[in-house]
């Protein structure tokens, strides 16, 4: 009887040993700061993809003219002209399109990459098959999360100091035609660099059709780009100023 509980004691205690020496050994972890091999990955995965963050670059440039665009001054003598630079129309459009391209990068992301998980940002390049490579893309989606993040503050913010403003047009189809604009302009942009040129990712990485797939997402960028136009084509009411 000793005997038998000294030995269930010792397997308790190896078994013991064994899940700490699990916790603090440095590979068991898949953070960027306590796995070494993490780190080396994501570094590779930058200097063999240089190219990775041009289409943030160019939605950077897009969302830096929408802004000036939203802060100038707008004509109240143009109240239905098209949108030119200085009508009424114009601020609310452009703020709302850089709200729209927020929301159409937190789309993307929660849905296709997350919920759905048909693609992650270098699942063409480095496809998530091992936890390091899993942990490599999902760092980079992190870093493209962070920047959907910060263009729909910039997106906010716009709006607030769109609304506040004299001259300037409050109807509410500019501000959905304007997030539809801002949500094509992102998926054609996206698309076209991330998918067709740069072939970082397929809109469904693991499809035996997925040029299908990916003229398909532009198909729908073009949709919403047709709606929103309609939206924001339409007259002011005459007491919206």
């Amino acid at each position: 009887m000793i005997n038998q509980k000294l030995v269930k004691g010792k397997k308790s205690s190896q078994n013991i040993l064994v899940v700490i020496s699990l916790l603090y050994a440095t590979s068991g972890y898949s953070c960027i700061n306590c796995n070494p091999e993490v780190g080396r990955a994501i570094s590779t995965s930058f200097w063999n993809n240089p190219l990775l963050l041009l289409g943030f670059v160019v939605l950077a440039f897009v969302v830096t003219g929408l802004s000036i665009i939203a802060l100038n001054k707008p004509d109240p003598y143009k109240k239905n002209s098209s949108l030119a630079l200085h009508s009424p129309k114009t601020p609310l459009t452009a703020a709302s399109m850089v709200l729209g391209i927020g929301i159409g990068g937190f789309i993307d992301g929660i849905v296709l990459h997350q919920i759905l998980q048909w693609h992650e940002m270098l699942s063409n390049k480095i496809a998530p098959v091992t936890v390091i490579t899993k942990n490599t893309n999902m760092f980079w989606d992190g870093i493209f999360h962070l920047f959907t993040l910060v263009v729909t503050i910039i997106g906010i913010w716009l709006l607030w100091k769109v609304l506040q403003r004299k001259y300037t047009s409050k109807f509410h189809r500019l501000l959905t035609g304007g997030m539809l604009l801002g949500w094509a302009i992102f998926n054609l942009l996206e698309g076209i660099l991330n998918h067709h040129i740069l072939k970082l990712h397929n809109v469904r990485e693991f499809s035996t059709a997925q040029d299908w797939w990916n003229y398909g997402f532009l198909f729908f960028s073009v949709l919403l780009l047709l709606a929103g136009i309609m939206q924001v084509s339409r007259p002011i009411p005459s007491d919206d100023l």
